[in-house]
C-alpha cells in the first residue's frame, strides 16, 4: 500500500505537470497527499521540515545561475547576435541542417561544463530564430536542446564535467573518465537514434505542412532592422562562458582553499563556506558575468532602449523557471522519505545481474523523484556497497558500474514533471501537450542506450 501511495503522487504530479497546471501549486499538494495517507500528523513537520527546507535550499544554490542565465540569454536575443549566429550557421550549412547545429552547440556548452540551465537560456534565443527561418515546428524546439544538452553529453561522453558524471566517482573511487569506449558507445547510439527521430519528425511536419507555427509565446524580440553583427563576435560569449567557465572551476580552489571562514564586523559569528561543494556554481555564475560584460561592452548602442524591458522579461523568466524546478525538488525529497519509496528501493535488490540491477535501481529512482543526480544520489548511497560486491563477484570493472549508473541517472528521470523539462518547456514558450510527446522520445533513446552499453560489454569485454 505505502508503494501504492508513492506511485499515486508521482502520477498525480505527472498527470497535472502534463496537463498544464502549476508544478509550483500541484508539487507540494501531490507530496503532502502522500504524508498525509502515510502518517497525517506528519503533514506539517514534512512540508515545513522537508519540502521548503529542501526547495529553498535549491534557490539558494541555484537562482543566481538562472537569473544571470535568464539574462544572458535575453542579451543574446535582444543584441542580434543570436541572428548572426543562425544566419552565419544557415549560410553555412544550409536550412536543412538546423536542427544539427542546434545539438552540437547545446553539445559543446554542456561537454565545456556550463549547466544545462544556462545552456537553455543561452541557446533558445537563436534556436527560435533558425526554427523559424527554416520553417521547421517550432514544438521540436525542446526535443532538440534536449538532445544536445540532456543527454550524452551529461553522463555518458568520457570526462564531462556535468554533475551526473562526477556523483559515481565518489562511489566507486573512479574518474570522469571511467569506461571512456562504453562511453563514446553509448554517446554514439543516443546521438544517431536521436537526430534520426528528430529528422524523421521534421519530415512528417513537411509532408503535412506543418511550418514554424504562429500565436506563439515567448518569441525571440530582436527588432528586424537591426545591423547584424560579425558572426564570430556574436559566438565569442558562448565560447567565453564556457572558457571562463573551465578556468574559473581551476581558480577558485586556489584563491579560498578547501573552504572559507567569512567574518565581517557586523557579523556575530563567521560563515563557512564549503568551497568544494560550491566551485562549480561560482564558476558558472562569474563566467555568465563575464559573458554578460561582454555583450553590454560589444552591443550597448543596440541593447540600450531594449535593456530596461529586455531585464524585467530575463527576471520573471528566471523566477517561474527557477521556482518550478525548486518546487519539483522539494517534491521529490518528501516521497524519497516515505516507506513505500524504501520499500521499493528494497525490492529492486532482488534483480540478479548486478549491471542490469544498478541500471533499473537508478533509472527507477530518478525518475520517481525528476532528478538523475537526486535518484543516482540515493541509489547509490543505499545500495553503492552491494553493487560493488556483485560486480567484483562477476570480476565486472568499477568504471563499467560507474558509466551505468551515470548514463541510467539520464534515463527516465526527464518525465514530465522533472524540473529541466519544466524549465525548458517555460523558457520556450511551449506545454507539455504541445512538445513532451518529442522529448518523451529522447527520453526512451536515452533509457534504451544503457542497455546497449551493458550488452557491448557482455559482447565484448571492452571498457
Amino acid at each position: 500500500m505505502t508503494v501504492l501511495i508513492a506511485l499515486a503522487a508521482l502520477a498525480l504530479l505527472m498527470v497535472a505537470a502534463y496537463r498544464g497546471y502549476s508544478v509550483i501549486l500541484f508539487a507540494p499538494i501531490a507530496a503532502l497527499g502522500a504524508v498525509l495517507l502515510t502518517d497525517p500528523a506528519a503533514v506539517a513537520p514534512a512540508f515545513t521540515g522537508v519540502f521548503m527546507d529542501k526547495m529553498v535550499g535549491f534557490i539558494k544554490l541555484y537562482f543566481p545561475v538562472f537569473l544571470l542565465g535568464a539574462v544572458f540569454g535575453k542579451l543574446i536575443e535582444l543584441s542580434g547576435f543570436s541572428r548572426s549566429i543562425v544566419a552565419a550557421a544557415i549560410g553555412l550549412l544550409g536550412t536543412r541542417q538546423a536542427m544539427l547545429v542546434i545539438v552540437l552547440v547545446c553539445a559543446l556548452l554542456t561537454y565545456g561544463g556550463v549547466s544545462l540551465f544556462v545552456v537553455v537560456f543561452a541557446v533558445y534565443p537563436f534556436a527560435a530564430e533558425m526554427f523559424r527561418q527554416s520553417d521547421i515546428p517550432k514544438r521540436l524546439i525542446p526535443a532538440t536542446i534536449a538532445l544536445g544538452a540532456f543527454s550524452f553529453t551529461m553522463d555518458a561522453l568520457p570526462g564531462t564535467p556535468q554533475i551526473q558524471n562526477i556523483i559515481p566517482s565518489s562511489f566507486f573511487n573512479t574518474t570522469a573518465w571511467a569506461a571512456p569506449w562504453l562511453g563514446l558507445i553509448g554517446t554514439l547510439f543516443v546521438f544517431c537514434a536521436g537526430m534520426l527521430y528528430l529528422q524523421r519528425q521534421r519530415n512528417k511536419a513537411r509532408r503535412t505542412g506543418e511550418g514554424y507555427g504562429s500565436n506563439l509565446r515567448n518569441e525571440p524580440q530582436t527588432a528586424d532592422d537591426i545591423v547584424l553583427p560579425n558572426p564570430w563576435l556574436a559566438l565569442a560569449p558562448l565560447i567565453l562562458v564556457g572558457v571562463m567557465n573551465l578556468l574559473f572551476t581551476h581558480w577558485i580552489p586556489q584563491w579560498y582553499g578547501a573552504s572559507h571562514s567569512l567574518q565581517l564586523p557586523g557579523m556575530g559569528a563567521p560563515v563557512q563556506s564549503d568551497v568544494a561543494k560550491l566551485t562549480a556554481i561560482w564558476a558558472v555564475q562569474a563566467a555568465l558575468l563575464v559573458g554578460i560584460l561582454m555583450v553590454l561592452v560589444c552591443a550597448f548602442g543596440t541593447l540600450r532602449q531594449h535593456l530596461a524591458e529586455g531585464s524585467k522579461s530575463a527576471v520573471s523568466g528566471a523566477l517561474l523557471a527557477a521556482m518550478n524546478t525548486a518546487s519539483e525538488y522539494g517534491f521529490g525529497a518528501v516521497i524519497a522519505s516515505l516507506p513505500g519509496f524504501l520499500v521499493l528501493a528494497d525490492a529492486l535488490r532482488g534483480i540478479p545481474n548486478p549491471l542490469v540491477n544498478e541500471a533499473i535501481t537508478v533509472t527507477l529512482l530518478a525518475g520517481i523523484t525528476g532528478s538523475a543526480s537526486g535518484g543516482m544520489s540515493i541509489a547509490l548511497a543505499a545500495m553503492g556497497d552491494s553493487f560493488i560486491a556483485a560486480a567484483n563477484a562477476a570480476h565486472i570493472p568499477l568504471e563499467v558500474l560507474h558509466r551505468v549508473a551515470a548514463m541510467a541517472s539520464g534515463g527516465m528521470d526527464t518525465l514530465p514533471h522533472n524540473g529541466a523539462v519544466i524549465t525548458l518547456l517555460a523558457v520556450t514558450g511551449l506545454t507539455h501537450r504541445e512538445a513532451y510527446k518529442d522529448i518523451f522520445a529522447i527520453t526512451l533513446i536515452k533509457t534504451l542506450a544503457v542497455f546497449v552499453v551493458i550488452a557491448t560489454f557482455y559482447a565484448t569485454g571492452i571498457v
